[in-house]
């Protein structure tokens, strides 16, 4: 197979699932790893993919959601570090939010303290909450498909019923001056009630990240504690003068 035939296979993959595997394609494509890999590279180097650990994904579009189980397997490793220092900064006795996502979902594992109550419109977590028997409580509203997250008005009145001594949200950009932002602005609704009902405001954040833009604003980045494996070096004084970071 000519290397612009594999090329145009992978972009054509990518369009029908947002995410690959590098050994789905050796299979389907029927080369070599190393080959895949440097096909991989080469995209990346048009801009046309960006690379992710054992796979590629389309480049981030401003209004374009990756669903959940696209997430899950995307920067795995840091997730964890990241969910794991976010589980920390949980209490005894304490009243938190969680947002749906995948990082957020990754809390759940690591979280350690006794007597917690909590609040989240992510339908996955609230499976994992109770497996762990935490006391859990599910916001109402219309379920987004994608994503497995509870938005819109009916959830914006529910969430009012509660209030929360800190709150943990995701994002897909993290810019110095455009501050936090999501895909969906409904979504973002949700994410910034949620942080005007908490004492403490946390965002989780993989430092891929950084310096990305989409669509939707939530909050500037002095409105809360950025929580990151990382910050990359070019972007680190600038993020680091507009907010307190916890880095991995």
């Amino acid at each position: 197979m000519l290397t612009e035939e594999r090329y145009n296979l992978i972009i054509e993959r990518l369009q029908e699932r947002g995410i690959v595997k590098l050994q789905e394609l050796v299979d389907v494509l029927g080369a070599s790893e190393s080959t895949i890999r440097r096909d991989l590279i080469d995209l990346e180097g048009r801009q046309l993919l960006k690379r992710i650990h054992g796979g590629a994904t389309l480049l981030n579009q401003k209004t374009q959601e990756p669903g959940m189980e696209e997430k899950t397997f995307t920067n795995v490793h840091e997730k964890s570090i990241i969910a794991r220092l976010a589980a920390r900064e949980i209490e005894d006795g304490e009243c938190v939010y969680l947002d749906a996502g995948t990082t957020t979902l990754a809390m759940i594992p690591y979280i350690e303290a006794k007597d917690v109550t909590v609040v989240t419109n992510g339908l996955s977590h609230v499976e994992a909450l109770v497996s762990k028997r935490i006391r859990s409580y599910l916001l109402g509203g219309m379920m987004k498909i994608h994503t497995k997250a509870v938005i819109g008005s009916m959830a914006l009145q529910n969430i009012d019923n509660f209030r929360f001594d800190k709150c943990f949200l995701g994002a897909n950009g993290v810019d110095a001056d455009m501050g936090y932002t999501t895909p969906d602005p409904e979504e973002a609704m949700i994410k910034r009630r949620a942080h005007e009902l908490a004492a403490h405001t946390y965002v989780l954040a993989d430092s891929s990240k950084i310096g990305e833009v989409t669509f939707a604003k939530l909050l500037d980045l002095d409105d809360a504690v950025l929580i990151t494996e990382s910050v990359p070096e070019h972007s680190r004084p600038t993020i680091m003068n507009k907010t307190k970071i916890i880095e991995g």
